[in-house]
């Protein structure tokens, strides 16, 4: 029986057999493209015992429903960058999360920190296009990809001058992202093929990930409490989407999650 991630993948890779755009014009394209805002830089500079939050622009998903259908992108970024947040990571794909490349250019256009595509890379042309369409971070999901896959993409991104946040489940998938040198790595706590959350994994997962890398935690943060859990874990940045983007006041809500810094 073919699963949530399944049905996604398999539209994603058919709609990319069928692009016969030049990959070497694509990349052409992707190294004249104006300069990256530092994605990784950003996590990274946060205060001294806060979490850096990266901020998700996103109206659906397939596990509940339209959460903010008619959001503007634009007012949502200024609001998520009023609060502090550190990047942004917007959903573009169409068919299964509402997203679309003018929400993420609309996003970017109206911040100043660095910017996510959050969508599901399946051929190095999704890389180039992320770059040129103004992302400045890729998501490359672990699980979706073979090991070649994953070294060229994660390559490719770095190759074009943008930093790539690779997803990981388990163990295994962190031992892929380890050897094709990935310095981003995110845990996310939803299960890809069934979308329930196990709100425990990136805790277990966190003694696991090399010192030198980046540490994101994904999915099932739902407020300050969870928050503060994952970044005593040693977590430096935390992905937070449905709880920030269904939020009344998503100023505050960003405000209270930056406030859960390590020991609290």
């Amino acid at each position: 029986m073919a699963t949530y991630l399944d049905r996604i993948l398999s539209d994603h890779r058919e709609s990319a057999s069928s692009d016969a755009r030049s990959l070497d014009a694509l990349i052409a394209r992707a190294r004249s493209a104006p300069p990256a805002r530092g994605f990784d830089l950003a996590l990274r500079g946060a205060p001294m015992g806060e979490p850096a939050i990266i901020a998700e622009v996103k109206r659906r998903s397939p596990s509940r429903g339209d959460m903010a259908a008619d959001l503007d992108p634009a007012q949502t970024a200024e609001q998520y960058a009023l609060g502090g947040a550190a990047c942004l990571s917007v959903l573009t794909d169409v068919g299964y999360f509402g997203g679309s490349v003018d929400d993420l250019v609309a996003a970017r256009s109206a911040v100043s920190v660095p910017v996510l595509r959050k969508d599901f890379t399946v051929d190095a042309r999704d890389v180039c296009d992320a770059r040129i369409m103004g992302a400045d971070a890729v998501l490359l999901i672990v699980a979706a990809l073979d090991n070649a896959e994953l070294a060229d993409f994660h390559a490719l991104a770095l190759e074009i001058g943008m930093d790539a946040l690779v997803e990981v489940h388990d163990e295994a998938e962190l031992e892929r992202s380890v050897a094709v040198g990935a310095r981003l790595v995110g845990v996310n706590q939803r299960d890809l093929t069934t979308f329930e959350v196990d709100s425990e994994r990136a805790v277990r997962m966190a003694p696991l990930i090399p010192g030198s890398v980046t540490r994101v935690a994904e999915s099932g943060i739902s407020g300050p409490r969870d928050a503060s859990i994952l970044v005593n874990a040693g977590y430096h940045a935390l992905l937070v989407g449905e709880s920030l983007v269904t939020a009344g006041d998503r100023t505050a809500a960003m405000k209270a999650l930056r406030g859960a810094g390590a020991g609290e």
